[in-house]
């Protein structure tokens, strides 16, 4: 005759057992948690089957154990409040604080099995008993297990036993993907192991790093990231969130940030905001630490521990802190992502896009930045990405007014610091320079500003040279080209007249930038390259003054 007594109303059982917790991992997840707050250093799962078929599931556990009276009192009592009854205060051994609350755990048990048999020992005393899902269901009420050993001496101090057979699960064990579920119910710490042994001995340890092993890191933001001192949250969160470099699969279960109290689930994973259409949330994964749900004067964590009641005030206020905290490890994803794209391309192509966009007005800026930024968001084209930025930077590269004149090389390069630092006057002043700097060179003759003109000077009459020009821009032998010879002479001499003397006989501050815009200097630049590019196949004529 048994000494055990299990009350009970059997639509609880179907309830909360059979429906809530009929596939394998939150249902193991429960028996696991017993272990846990049993304090032991190891749990066991081993899963047994017989011609591909399995027969049955045994969870060993090296914890306290349990007593005959801790069988009656605490076990077989559903709905019992052990942190109300026992206190919520840590364990002996490794000071844990109970996961357990609500007594329904054991339920789990025939969500998977018909028949369940627990073998307990503590203090050098080992009890054993049957519960029968059948036969429980007959008992109206209360039922009585089969006690097969009651109070019995034996060597082994202590730890508990589970066997399950009678399974329901028809289908062969995935040892792997029970293994991946687990690692999202708990955080393992280094003084709690689970371990996952197979029909054919092979074993697998759950670890922390198990539950991202398929998600490829990009960026990752610890606590001391995103909780600063004086903070609300300070020192009540740890958390750990990670972006992949390419979207998370839906189907992975893993997009969103799952909240753990006390070591285990108790949400899953989400984005704590009613909007959640950005690009980044398809990148987003990770966890929060959150122990001091557990303390609140309301329980709301849901009974299968996969959501929190966000209506109770305290959880509102968390969960719009959260939603504030994800919008800005996103504002922070956007800014790492497009700095590591811009290095990538930078590596690639030698293009500093920041150094870049500096450079160009603002209307030519927003339709490259547009461009930019639209191709560097987009994954589909990452591998065009490169050439397309490249093939942009060619037709808009860097100070892009400058770059379109196609000024006279010797100009360009002559005026650029000038131009870059918008010292527009300067720079159109250092183009003039320069240009008259070419004609000294070429005439070897001392002079300056307009009398510089002199050189291209010629004299035709009735036909025939009285006086070749100094320099020779081009044959003389029509009148179109002695006109192009008079026009050179004539543009050099507009050029010191109308802009170089105005500039050297001005404060330079008075003349810029009232007089001497950027167009301006651009305009300047292009006729004073014009010019210097006719003295490129220009004739030196050293006898300028004979007759012809």
């Amino acid at each position: 005759m048994s000494i055990y007594e299990l009350k009970f109303d059997p639509k609880t059982i179907e309830h909360l057992g059979v429906k809530m917790y009929s596939t394998l991992p939150p249902a193991l997840a429960e028996l696991i948690s017993n272990a846990y707050d049993a304090d032991a250093a190891k749990v066991e799962v081993e899963f047994l089957e017989q011609n591909g078929a399995p027969t049955a599931i045994t969870v060993y556990d090296d914890g306290t154990g349990m007593s005959s009276s801790d069988i009656q009192e605490k076990f077989l009592v559903i709905g019992r409040n052990r942190r109300k009854d026992d206190g919520d205060k840590p364990s002996s051994k490794f000071k844990r604080l109970p996961t357990g609350k609500k007594g329904l755990g054991k339920l789990a048990l025939f969500g998977l099995a018909k028949n369940v048999i627990v073998d307990t020992v503590r203090d050098g005393l080992r009890n054993r008993f049957t519960l029968n899902w059948d036969s429980l269901l007959l008992a109206e009420g209360v039922y009585s297990p089969q006690a097969d050993l009651t109070d019995q001496k034996t060597k082994n101090r202590r730890g508990t036993t589970i066997q399950l057979t009678d399974l329901k699960r028809k289908s062969p064990f995935d040892l792997n993907g029970v293994a991946d579920s687990l690692a999202r119910i708990f955080i393992v710490d280094k003084n709690f192991r689970i371990i996952l042994k197979g029909p054919n001995g092979k074993k697998i340890e759950v670890s922390n790093d198990r539950r991202y092993d398929n998600v490829e890191e990009q960026f990752k933001w610890e606590t001391r990231d995103l909780v600063k001192t004086g903070d609300k949250y300070h020192g009540k969160l740890e958390l750990s969130f990670i972006t992949a470099k390419t979207p998370i699969p839906p189907s992975s279960g893993l997009r969103g940030v799952a909240i753990f109290s006390r070591g285990k689930l108790v949400n899953l994973p989400e984005y704590f905001s009613d909007s959640a259409s950005s690009h980044f949330y398809q990148y987003l994964t990770g966890w929060i630490k959150a122990d001091f749900i557990d303390l609140l004067d309301e329980d709301v964590i849901s009974t299968n521990r996969q959501s929190i009641n966000w209506d109770n005030a305290e959880m509102g206020e968390f969960r719009k802190y959260l939603s504030q905290l994800i919008a800005r490890v996103g504002q922070d994803w956007r800014r790492k992502r497009a700095d590591k794209k811009n290095k990538e391309l930078k590596r690639q192509t030698g293009i500093d896009t920041e150094k870049w966009f500096e450079t160009l007005p603002e209307n030519v800026l927003q339709s490259v930045q547009a461009i930019v930024k639209e191709m560097g968001g987009n994954e589909e084209v990452s591998e065009t990405y490169a050439p397309v930025v490249q093939a942009l930077y060619a037709l808009v590269p860097e100070y892009p007014l400058l770059h379109w004149r196609h000024l006279h090389e010797s100009i360009r390069d002559g005026v650029f610091d000038y131009y870059k630092n918008k010292q527009y006057g300067h720079a159109a002043d250092q183009g003039a320079k320069l240009y008259g700097e070419k004609i000294r060179t070429l005439s070897k003759k001392d002079i300056d500003g307009v009398e510089l003109a002199s050189v291209f000077s010629f004299a035709f009459e009735n036909g025939k040279f009285r006086k070749y020009p100094q320099i020779q821009i081009s044959e003389l032998d029509t009148e179109s080209k002695r006109n192009m010879q008079d026009g050179q002479q004539f543009l050099t001499r507009g050029l010191f007249k109308g802009f170089r003397n105005p500039i050297n006989h001005a404060p330079m501050s008075s003349v810029v930038p009232q007089m001497i815009s950027e167009l301006d200097c651009l305009n300047i630049l292009s006729l004073v390259s014009y010019l210097a590019s006719r003295l490129e196949k220009a004739e030196i004529n050293e006898a300028s003054n004979s007759n012809c």
